[in-house]
C-alpha cells in the first residue's frame, strides 16, 4: 500500500497521512536495534510515510544524528521535523527544563542543522510552551529562522487553543502536535476545535498509549529498567490494573473486524480528521518493520458508526494523568 496524502496546515507540505515517530530509536523504550531501527526509516519511506519527527532532547541529540544520514539520502522525499524547547543536563539525568527565549531558540536551531546535517528543517516546533515568556517573543524568534532559510514552516507542541490563536496571528503554524488517542483527549477541549477553525493539522503523538492500547504492553515492573513507562501514572499500581481493564472493547472491534488491537486504536485517532473537520496525522513511533508495517495499514481503516460508539466511554474512564507533572504540558493552562 502507498498512503494517502494530506497538507499540513493551509501553505504546509504535503506528507503521508500517518508519519513516523523516531524518538524510541535512541531512547525511553529501552534497549533497542540500531540496525533493525534504520531498516525501519527505510521501510517506511517505501509505504508512503514521509514525515518523520524527532527532537534535539530525545538522546540528548542522539535521534537528530541517528536519522541525518537517511534524511540526507531522501532529502527530496523527507520531510523532516524537529523540536526545542526542552532542557536537560548531563549531570541530572531526570531534569527537564523549559526555555522559549529567542536567544536559546537560535542556538537550538543551529544545534539541529548541526546534528542532522541538512541545510533546512521543513517543520520546526516549540516543544513545550514557558509561559514566562511572552509568545509573542517565542514565534516571533521562529518566524526570524523562516526567513533566514533555516526552517520552512512552524509547528507548536502542547498548547492550548488560545495560545494557538495568538501563536498563528504572529506566523502561520502548519501543525500543533499533542497527545491524542483513545486514552487522551483532553486537546478536544479547545486546541483541537482551534486547529480547524484556524486550517492547522493536527499531529497526534502517543497515539497508541505509549503501547498500553495494543493490549500486548507487559506489566510496568515487567519493562526494562530504563523504561521511562515505569514512573508514568497510567503505568502504575491500581491505575494500570484498572486501565489494563479499559482495552476489552478496544480488542473486542478488533476480533470482529480481524485486525490488531493497535490498527483500531489508530483507525479511530486517523477518523477524528472527518470528526473534527481538520487534517490529522498521528505519529505513532516504531522500531520495528513488522509493527511500521501494521500500524500504516491502520490508515485506511474505517470504523463503523456503531464501533465508533463502543469505544467512545474509554478516555473518561483512564485512571491517572498522563505524566507524573501535567505542568510540563497544556493541561494546567485551559
Amino acid at each position: 500500500m502507498t498512503l494517502p496524502t494530506a497538507p499540513l496546515g493551509t501553505n504546509g507540505p504535503v506528507v503521508g497521512i500517518q508519519g513516523l515517530g523516531c524518538m524510541g530509536m535512541s531512547e525511553f523504550y529501552g534497549p533497542t536495534d540500531t540496525a533493525e531501527a534504520l531498516a525501519t526509516l527505510d521501510a517506511a519511506l517505501d509505504l508512503g510515510v514521509t514525515l518523520f519527527d524527532t527532537a534535539d532532547v530525545y538522546g540528548s541529540g542522539h535521534n537528530e544524528e541517528l536519522i541525518g544520514p537517511f534524511v540526507r539520502a531522501h532529502r527530496d522525499r523527507v520531510v523532516l521535523a524537529t523540536k526545542f524547547a526542552i532542557e536537560r543536563k548531563a549531570d541530572d539525568p531526570h531534569y527537564r527544563g523549559v526555555r522559549n527565549d529567542p536567544a536559546y531558540i537560535r542556538s537550538a536551531v543551529d544545534a539541529s542543522l548541526r546534528r542532522l546535517g541538512v541545510d533546512v528543517i521543513d517543520l520546526y516546533y516549540m516543544h513545550r510552551r514557558d509561559p514566562q515568556v511572552p509568545l509573542a517573543e517565542s514565534v516571533g524568534a521562529m518566524a526570524e529562522l523562516v526567513q533566514a532559510g533555516k526552517v520552512r514552516h512552524l509547528g507548536l507542541s502542547e498548547v492550548t487553543g488560545a495560545e494557538l490563536r495568538e501563536a498563528h496571528a504572529v506566523h502561520p503554524i502548519a501543525a500543533l502536535q499533542s497527545e491524542w488517542s483513545l486514552f487522551s483527549r483532553d486537546v478536544e477541549r479547545t486546541a483541537v476545535p482551534a486547529a480547524a477553525e484556524l486550517g492547522v493539522a493536527f499531529v497526534p503523538y502517543s497515539p497508541l498509549g505509549r503501547g498500553f492500547l495494543t493490549g500486548a504492553l507487559p506489566a510496568a515492573d515487567q519493562l526494562p529498567a530504563d523504561d521511562y513507562r515505569r514512573y508514568l501514572p497510567r503505568f502504575s499500581g491500581d491505575n494500570a490494573a484498572d486501565n489494563a481493564a479499559l482495552i476489552a472493547p478496544i480488542q473486542k472491534v478488533a476480533a470482529e473486524r480481524g485486525v490488531s488491537a493497535a490498527q483500531v486504536a489508530l483507525a479511530w485517532v486517523h477518523q477524528q480528521a472527518e470528526v473534527h473537520g481538520l487534517t490529522v496525522v498521528p505519529i505513532p513511533g516504531t522500531r520495528k518493520r513488522s509493527r511500521l508495517a501494521e500500524n500504516t495499514a491502520a490508515a485506511t481503516l474505517t470504523l463503523t458508526p456503531a464501533e465508533l460508539a463502543e469505544l467512545e466511554p474509554i478516555a473518561g474512564r483512564v485512571a491517572g494523568d498522563r505524566y507524573a507533572d501535567m505542568t510540563f504540558t497544556s493541561a494546567g493552562r485551559e
